[in-house]
């Protein structure tokens, strides 16, 4: 490994850095990562507005220029499905974007609900009406947290279609009752196998829908709404094994749900594609974007969305990170606590946003390949990752990781200075219902 001396870094960041000031800027960043397939544009918090604002805007130019299909969300396949409808103009009794994101209704609300996503979807949806349907882009969910709302889909969409495999699903999914819609009470009994397992059932309920003929045609299914419950059932199969796998360890489960995530993210290329895979873009946090190969996040077993697509499409990938030194960010301070605008600590010494900060310039952006010419070959700092909790007393401990920031992005894009989001709801109110984990539950992120 080679590295140039830290005390030059600052100074020579002023060689590779490449402002974001104005249009102009943006279209040159576009242009670096528009000719990949799938387009990964992370953020360092859940409830910072910047982030999302530039994640939009290039999003923007991506899907205007470059003919992207959708964007996906670290949300849930549910949730989402309902915005979806509203930016394709679907039948829906939504009035409006703000409407139409209601379904995000556990915590954290904020990281869906609010001003800059609603901008985005107003955006899409305008976009989409001046396009033939088969054209209109998307906008889909990637998680895996909607086990039962998922379960009520499937059997929504087999009362429509084939009422004896209605009562079929209703019969395998029956297996959840002794719980009361908590999935969390299921994953630990059947981790401490006190109760009972219900991965035969949902096993068999996904074959079911992917290997069944339409009744009353003999046809095979096919079409959005056939899509759309298959994944559906996907989404239980692999609900049901994260909870209980969340009781015997994060890195199971957290690998778990990035394989969902990649594994989402292709049957949906796969379906939006006509002949070839579709062109896609991701919002998610840094910490699913980034290759966890160049984090310490590797030393425990753990894999990434954005590895799992590096290894899987080579060649086909770009993966973009934000960083950012201080300001304020919308967060909790526990799991179910009151969303608060809350002060972003100045960024620790030794870390990469440090010494981003060092450089005195208030935005822009490098590249993987001028970061390792100019900063070295290997570099590895501290990185900040703030999720929906912000913990500034234990900020060491909770929210940096080890980072070798050239191999973990493509491009990383670094604004000094931040402001939380603002959400579409008093932030005081932020709540949980009681039957599903709250998005990004375990890990913040």
């Amino acid at each position: 490994m080679t590295y140039r001396p830290v005390g030059e870094v600052p100074e020579a960041i002023h060689t590779i850095a490449r402002p974001l000031h104005g249009e102009q800027d943006l279209d040159r960043l576009v242009e670096l990562v528009a000719g990949k397939r799938i387009v990964m544009i992370g953020e360092a918090s859940h409830g910072t507005h910047e982030f999302y604002d530039f994640r939009a805007a290039l999003s923007r130019r991506l899907i205007q220029h470059h003919g992207f299909a959708a964007v996906t969300i670290e949300g849930d396949w549910p949730d989402a499905l309902r915005a979806d409808r509203f930016v394709r103009e679907q039948v829906t009794d939504d009035r409006d974007a703000s409407t139409a994101l209601e379904a995000f209704e556990r915590f954290p609300r904020w990281m869906w609900r609010n001003e800059d996503v609603v901008d985005f979807i107003t955006w899409l949806h305008g976009h989409n009406s001046q396009r033939d349907e088969h054209l209109r882009v998307g906008f889909y969910g990637l998680d895996l947290y909607s086990l039962h709302a998922s379960m009520r889909a499937v059997i929504e969409y087999l009362d429509d279609n084939d009422h004896e495999a209605a009562q079929r699903a209703r019969q395998r999914y029956a297996c959840f009752d002794h719980v009361q819609g908590d999935p969390q009470q299921y994953g630990l009994e059947a981790h401490l196998g006190i109760g009972p397992k219900c991965e035969t059932e949902v096993v068999a309920q996904l074959v079911d829908l992917q290997l069944r003929k339409l009744a009353r045609s003999g046809r095979s299914p096919a079409g959005d709404a056939w899509f759309h419950a298959v994944q559906q059932a996907h989404v239980v199969r692999n609900a049901e094994q994260y909870y209980r796998m969340m009781f015997a360890g994060r890195s199971a489960s957290w690998n778990l749900r990035d394989t969902h995530m990649a594994d989402t993210l292709d049957l949906l290329a796969s379906h939006l594609g006509d002949g070839a895979p579709a062109k896609l873009i991701v919002w998610a946090h840094n910490s699913h974007v980034g290759d966890a190969r160049a984090t310490e996040m590797s030393e425990d077993g753990q894999i990434t969305l954005g590895q799992i697509a590096r290894q899987r499409h080579p060649g086909d990938v770009a993966l973009i990170g934000f960083t950012t030194h201080t300001g304020t960010v919308i967060a909790a301070r526990d799991w179910e606590e009151p969303a608060e605008r809350m002060r972003v600590r100045p960024s620790l010494p030794g870390s990469w946003e440090e010494l981003l900060h060092e450089s005195g310039l208030p935005r822009f952006y490098m590249t993987a390949g001028d970061m390792r010419r100019v900063i070295g070959e290997g570099a590895e700092r501290l990185q900040r990752a703030i999720g929906v909790v912000y913990r500034p007393v234990t900020e060491r401990r909770s929210h940096y990781l080890h980072a070798r920031l050239a191999d973990e992005l493509d491009v990383v894009i670094h604004i000094d200075s931040t402001r939380g989001v603002e959400p579409l709801d008093p932030i005081e109110e932020a709540h949980t219902p009681m039957n599903e984990l709250p998005e990004t539950f375990p890990s913040g992120i």
